[in-house]
């Protein structure tokens, strides 16, 4: 039987096996709520709900066990996915921008230029990983292997694959992140 206080006590001292426990007990439902709220997106429903265990381990030691975590879980996730629905906000303004401002003989060049520019950025990330988490992030964005796969392969849980992915991903996008200030205010001007 599932006992959530004890769990929330194990995880806040820092157990992977109380944090697997979790997960397996509440993804599903998490789930199911990012689809209900993200109008059946799946590809968004997987991502917050990585997203979300992500930030669950991050603030561990700060849960307050006398709460639900089916609440920390909810909350967690609609900021989560409050916060994409921004970035691609930003991301759409930003292309409308580009769109109206570029002459048209440049946009080949200027897309194949930035396509280079974002895979070159990319790798530099990547090489900041920690070895093991990069050779996660590599077999499976690069190599295109499952995370079963990659679990067999390196002889670790799925679970931990896809926290390594989550991590990775978090990472890389926190980075993207810094120039979002600097996309906005352009949108905006170009706005005005």
């Amino acid at each position: 039987m599932f006992d959530e206080v004890k769990e929330l006590r194990a995880l806040s001292n820092g157990s992977d096996k109380a944090f697997e426990n979790i997960y397996n007990q509440y993804s599903g439902k998490l789930y199911n709520f990012i689809m209900a709220i993200s109008h059946g997106d799946r590809y968004m429903a997987e991502e917050i709900v990585q997203a979300t265990f992500i930030k669950l381990w991050e603030v561990r030691e700060q849960i307050d066990t006398r709460k639900s975590i089916l609440s920390y879980l909810s909350t967690i996730a609609k900021n989560t996915l409050f916060n994409k629905y921004q970035r691609q906000t930003v991301e759409f303004l930003y292309q409308q921008f580009l769109l109206t401002e570029q002459p048209a003989y440049d946009t080949i060049t200027e897309k194949e230029t930035d396509r280079k520019w974002l895979e070159n950025y990319v790798d530099e990330l990547i090489e900041q990983l920690p070895p093991s988490r990069k050779k996660i992030f590599i077999l499976s964005r690069k190599e295109e292997l499952s995370t079963k796969e990659i679990a067999q392969m390196m002889h670790i849980s799925i679970s931990t694959v896809e926290t390594q992915l989550s991590l990775a991903t978090k990472f890389i996008r926190k980075q993207f992140e810094k120039n979002y200030d600097k996309l906005f205010l352009l949108c905006l001007l170009s706005l005005i």
